[in-house]
This record gives structure tokens, C-alpha cells and sequence, in this order.
């Protein structure tokens, strides 16, 4: 079966291949019908990599947040139509302590092989999970699942006080994991830290949001997450160990190009705990289904934070929604029609 794959070929250039499709027993063949853009893929999509991983990662079809509707299963386990969130993490292999998406075996779809951007996708079964609720919001598992992923080692390794906890950045990855922490931890208060004031009006859920100049000088944490990223993980991860009491948790969420200095001399006189997070498993994507499921509320809330919804049915398409998203506050949508 031949397939269409829009692989992005050097920055702000997309072109259509036409490749074999994979098909067995084992593989599910899904139509993508929305595609959400990540950081990850403007990366990607402005060059901002580095011109040594571009030439590495080149021609690659990006987009690893997506979900679809079930074409075929050779089973019939899946009725045709059936609404599924695709996982982009791929393990090669099981190990009894180490989480799947950290293991170095592992490949990451838009991040070394073929990312969303085709007609058809043909997956895992193992990496395949329905459900039943609105797609233009349920595109947004996959980010959910990142957020569930931090939150799930959080507990595993923060102690119990958990009075307070600590969000710092108020983009879409603060506002998911300050989501799952309201859910998870509803008697705690739940404080925002950002740079843009408007963007904090979204956490209508959250106690309180502070703008990080702001930040009352008697506010205590017990836990915190960093959320920021890039260029200002450093600030962030600072103002943190400042507000943080002595042997909380920093969760460590944002992705940063380069070396990110920390102030380890509190880090050691405070007995801090730095917890590093990347991308999810099928486990966290199980759980941001139920959740997304089982509360109305919370995909009302996720809802908000679609900024742009763009039809696409041609690359013209593709590149107008990649280039509208750097202006965009939080989310842009593809509804994929091509």
C-alpha cells in the first residue's frame, strides 16, 4: 500500500513522498484527522536545532501530538471510525526499573523516524487507545500525558506535605500539569508563576498566579515545577530554590538547548530533590484518558487553551499553521482534511 508522508526536507520546506506502508497482524492503519504543534516541531520547522541535528534528523515527517480515526485492523478489535489517540514513543524492548520512554532503545516519532504528517499511519498495536469524547480536544492527550507523566514520578519521590505546590511558566505545559495537580491533589493550593499576565487569566483552576517579578516575599512552597524552558529555565529554577522549603521536590519539565546553571549550594543546604521529566509512556496516556473521561470540566478547561484550529488540505496549509503558531498564545490545531 502506498502511503503520502509530508516530511519537512530543510527549514520552512515541506514536501510530499510516497512510501510503502507497513501492514501485519499487529498494526492498526489510522487516518490522522487533528495534528497539534509543539515547540519540538517549530525546532524542527525554523532550523533552530542546529544545522549538525537538521542534517541528522532530515527529511523527517514532523508531528508527534495527534489523533485519528481507525481505516483497518486486520483483527477487528477496532470498529472503522473509532476515535484513537496514537502514542509517538516507541520501546523496542521492556525493562523492569526503567520507564519505556526513557529507555535509550526507544525511538520518538518526529524525532528521528516519521512523525503524524501522512495520510495514513500505521501503528503498534500496543501504542493504539481509543476514546469517545470531542477529537479537537482529545488532540491534546499526548501533551496531557507529558504533564501525567511528572506528576506520577512526583509522587513516587515527593515527601507528604504537600500543602502548597508551585507551577512556574503558564504556557501549555504549566497549564496541563497545573490541571492534573488540581485533580490529583485537590486540597492543595495550587500557585501559577508566569511572565505574561494575560496568559495567567487561563488557570482560572489554580488558588493564585503571580508574575514572577511579583511573587509576595513570605510565599512558601513545599513542591515545585518547572515549566519554562530555554533561556529561562535558569531565572525559574532559581526563584524555585528561593521559595521552595527545605527537601521538596523540583520538577524539572522544560527543554533547554544548553547548560543550565543551578545554585547547587542551596540545593544541597535546603536537601532539594531534582526530578527530570521527558515525554510519557502507554500508561500516561491511559490515565489522561480516563481523566479527559471522566471530567467534563477538564476538557472544557483544556479547550481553552486551542488557540488556532487550521483546516488543512494543502502544504500551503501546513506552513500557514507552522508559521501562525509563533504567534500564538498557547495551541495550534490542524484539522487534518488532505
Amino acid at each position: 500500500m502506498i502511503n503520502t508522508v509530508y516530511r519537512l526536507i530543510a527549514p520552512k520546506s515541506i514536501r510530499a513522498d510516497f512510501v510503502d506502508l507497513k501492514l501485519d497482524e499487529e498494526r492498526i492503519i489510522i487516518r490522522p484527522t487533528y495534528l497539534s504543534i509543539c515547540a519540538a516541531d517549530q525546532r524542527y520547522y525554523t532550523g533552530s536545532r542546529g544545522r549538525v541535528v537538521m542534517k541528522q534528523k532530515l527529511p523527517m515527517a514532523l508531528i508527534h501530538e495527534a489523533v485519528g480515526e481507525v481505516v483497518y485492523d486486520p483483527k477487528g478489535e477496532l470498529p472503522v471510525g473509532t476515535h484513537v489517540v496514537m502514542i509517538p514513543n516507541t520501546p523496542n524492548e521492556k525493562d523492569d526499573i526503567i520507564k519505556e520512554n526513557y529507555l535509550r532503545s526507544s525511538q520518538f516519532r518526529a524525532s528521528g523516524f516519521d512523525g503524524f504528517m501522512q495520510n495514513v499511519v500505521s501503528m503498534r498495536r500496543d501504542l493504539v487507545i481509543p476514546f469517545d469524547y470531542e477529537p479537537e480536544v482529545g488532540v491534546l492527550l499526548e501533551l496531557m500525558s507529558v504533564g501525567m507523566n511528572a506528576v506520577s514520578t512526583f509522587k513516587k519521590h515527593a515527601h507528604d506535605r504537600k500543602d502548597a505546590i508551585g507551577i512556574w511558566g503558564n504556557g501549555n505545559v504549566g497549564f496541563v500539569t497545573a490541571l492534573i495537580l488540581r485533580k490529583e491533589f485537590p486540597d492543595a493550593k495550587i500557585y501559577v508563576f508566569g511572565v505574561e499576565e494575560h496568559k495567567n487569566r487561563y488557570f482560572s483552576f489554580a488558588d493564585d498566579t503571580f508574575i514572577i517579578n511579583d511573587i509576595p516575599e513570605d510565599l512558601q512552597l513545599d513542591h515545585a515545577f518547572e515549566c519554562v524552558g530555554g533561556r529561562g529555565s535558569e531565572a525559574a529554577i532559581s526563584q524555585i530554590i528561593d521559595y521552595i522549603k527545605p527537601q521538596g521536590t523540583i520538577n524539572l519539565m522544560g527543554v533547554s538547548e544548553n547548560p543550565v546553571p543551578i545554585n547547587t549550594r542551596m540545593v544541597l543546604e535546603k536537601g532539594l530533590q531534582l526530578l527530570g521529566n521527558s515525554r510519557s509512556n502507554y500508561d500516561d496516556f491511559k490515565k489522561s484518558v480516563d481523566m479527559m473521561a471522566n471530567n467534563k470540566d477538564v476538557r472544557e478547561y483544556l479547550s481553552t487553551i486551542v488557540s488556532e484550529m487550521v483546516v488543512v488540505n494543502t502544504i500551503d496549509d501546513m506552513i500557514r499553521a507552522f508559521e501562525d503558531d509563533t504567534y500564538n498564545d498557547f495551541k495550534t490545531v490542524m484539522k487534518w482534511e488532505i
